[in-house]
């Protein structure tokens, strides 16, 4: 027996694996996360979830830009998953109506809502007495989407971007120049009243009804430049009836390589999108909550979503429900104190 313990083969340093104090404590913690985020979705789906068509309500009419992802991000589930899906579209009240049903919805995980940045971190500073409260009533899910706005000008203006559009309001006569967009207190309004106090200028602002409904002034040499989403003004901006000034987002868009950001126009740090993202009611249970934050974000990781949001300007998202809800206090914050600063109203 002396022998056989002598001839044991010496443990060579090499093998050793050395596990950095507290390192095994936080690969375990690590583990223990992944294995219980797991286990949520399991259950939720051996629960037989979904057993029943799903409701994804649209606060805006079908055709619109929020339509568009939504149903996107429906036929995308339903093939990667086949879920029954059906999209609802209630719009009125600038989308307040649709949200408002999606927060009295049963928190059964059959009724989504497709939310939004004017929805969620605007109106509800804009809109007092709002049947919903963008921080209780639902449990967001993930972000889907975001999608910058493109300032335009008439093809003969003298300027080619916003800082040469700044230089000219600034030399012209006072409160003789206007920029246009698409309602009052909508997110291209207060992107613009953003932009007018980044760049020290006052502008008259003109407001439409609808996202195209000042395109034709424009056009006309009526307006001096205009602010709308991407897909609204882009086939006029290809089309040469129009130039693009800038975006808005931090990051040049693929659809309008050439066109630069305002942040790189010399006003470091502008940034103002639009994102959308999906919420249940409060108190829909933790386990389908994980298991469609799961679902979700292996949807917009799709090539085909992919592409659909790139052709529309936008960029896919995803993330946990804690990025979403960080996102949402973010800028709930930035736009109530502009709001609140440029006095704005709905009056405005």
């Amino acid at each position: 027996m002396k022998f056989m313990a002598s001839m044991r083969r010496p443990e060579h340093p090499r093998h050793k694996i050395r596990i950095p104090p507290g390192g095994n404590m936080k690969l375990i913690t690590k583990c223990a996360s992944t294995l219980a985020t797991a286990l949520f979705c399991a259950s939720a789906l051996a629960a037989g979830y979904p057993n029943h068509p799903i409701k994804l309500i649209v606060p805006f009419p079908p055709g619109g830009g929020t339509d568009l992802i939504a149903r996107e991000l429906a036929k995308t589930l339903s093939q990667q998953n086949g879920w029954n899906i059906i999209v609802d579209n209630r719009a009125g009240a600038g989308g307040d109506i649709g949200v408002a049903a999606a927060a009295k919805a049963p928190p059964d995980g059959y009724t989504w809502v497709l939310g939004q940045t004017s929805n969620l971190a605007i109106n509800p500073t804009l809109h007092k007495g709002l049947p919903y409260d963008p921080f209780k009533s639902f449990a967001p899910i993930s972000l889907v989407a975001e999608s910058p706005l493109v300032m335009v000008a008439p093809k003969s203006a003298k300027y080619d971007n916003v800082a040469e559009f700044a230089k000219a309001v600034h030399t012209a006569p006072a409160n003789s120049m206007n920029i246009g967009l698409p309602g009052i207190g909508t997110v291209a309004h207060l992107t613009t009243v953003l932009f007018e106090r980044t760049a020290d200028i006052k502008v008259t602002n003109v407001p439409y009804k609808g996202a195209s409904d000042g395109l034709p002034a424009l056009i006309g040499n009526q307006l001096q430049a205009y602010i709308s989403s991407i897909p609204t003004l882009l086939g006029s901006i290809k089309a040469g009836q129009i130039k693009a000034l800038g975006v808005t987002s931090q990051s040049r868009v693929s659809v309008l390589p050439d066109v630069p950001t305002i942040d790189e126009s010399g006003y470091k740090g502008f940034n103002a999108t639009t994102w959308f993202g999906i919420l249940v009611p409060a108190k829909t249970s933790s386990d389908i909550c994980a298991a469609l934050n799961q679902a979700i974000n292996k949807a917009v990781q799709d090539p085909a979503f992919v592409k659909q949001m790139q052709a529309q300007g936008a960029a896919t998202l995803g993330g946990s429900s804690a990025d979403f809800t960080k996102r949402l206090h973010a800028d709930y914050d930035m736009w109530a104190d502009l709001i609140k600063q440029a006095h704005i109203t709905l009056a405005h």
